[in-house]
């Protein structure tokens, strides 16, 4: 039985490679048509990782902006913008 990573993996390439088939998968963002089958797997692969990546954060973790993995709660030990003012004493505008 092929793991969850493997089949996110598979299922993005395989929309990319649709993409590619029917002529509107671009490099980049808003990037020219990719017209050579070679860039396009490659693009498949890399999205492929990518989705994989995303998928794959363990249960009390979360993904970091820059794509590291941190434990705990994903806002643990940062006061809400209410708490600051009631701190500060100051009203909101």
């Amino acid at each position: 039985m092929a793991s969850v990573k493997k089949k996110v993996a598979a299922k993005k390439a395989a929309k990319v490679m649709h993409e590619f088939k029917a002529g509107t998968l671009h490099s980049g963002k808003g990037g020219p048509v990719v017209k050579s089958r070679q860039q396009a797997v490659a693009i498949a692969i890399s999205e492929g990782k990518r989705a994989a990546a995303k998928k794959s954060v363990p249960k009390g973790y979360h993904r970091m902006p820059n794509g590291k993995l941190m434990e705990g709660a994903k806002h643990e030990g940062r006061e809400s913008k209410a708490e600051r003012r009631r701190e500060y004493g100051s009203k909101k505008k």
